[in-house]
């Protein structure tokens, strides 16, 4: 027992004691550590996973619906071409033309008795601004009253100036 109390009173003794407690205290440190970490590593692997199958959720929903819209742009692209074709053959129709040329010409009558000085110019004057009025009348406001009140023209009212006019030559 006296060799132990001899070799527990060397300084070596107690260097090598304390530097056993510290490597101790520093494994189970580590240990706790390395744990800790695995543990950590385990959920976030797990939430990636999560997160990663989320995205492929939103991106299945999101390429559908693009998809979708793909679609729908497509067919009315296409129902627009359709659109345009029918028109095109409505107003190439045999009965369209002339209609559009009496139209013309009913309207150009009206201008040009309003105008009467001199028939000649002033017919062909009329007539070539009745043409513009009915090219500006195929879109707007003015062809839609004609659709809603077939009755309607895109012609100036010349009632009041025929009046004044007879009026003044009495």
């Amino acid at each position: 027992m006296e060799t132990l109390l001899d070799v527990l009173a060397a300084p070596f003794t107690w260097g090598l004691l304390l530097g056993l407690g510290l490597a101790i205290f520093v494994w189970r440190s580590g240990a706790k550590d390395k744990k800790f970490l695995k543990t950590e590593l385990t959920r976030v692997k797990e939430e990636n996973g999560e997160l990663q199958g989320h995205l492929n959720t939103q991106l299945k929903i999101n390429a559908k619906g693009n998809e979708q819209l793909q679609n729908q742009l497509d067919e009315l692209k296409e129902q627009n071409e359709t659109l345009r074709v029918n028109l095109n053959a409505i107003q190439q129709k045999p009965g369209k033309m002339e209609l559009r040329r009496l139209e013309v010409m009913e309207t150009a009558i009206s201008v040009l008795r309003e105008q009467a000085p001199g028939f000649a110019p002033a017919w062909e004057k009329a007539l070539r601004e009745a043409e513009d009025d009915y090219v500006a009348a195929e879109g707007g406001f003015k062809k839609l009253m004609r659709k809603v009140v077939p009755g309607f023209r895109a012609t100036p009212d010349t009632g009041g100036k025929v009046q004044e006019i007879e009026e003044k030559s009495e």
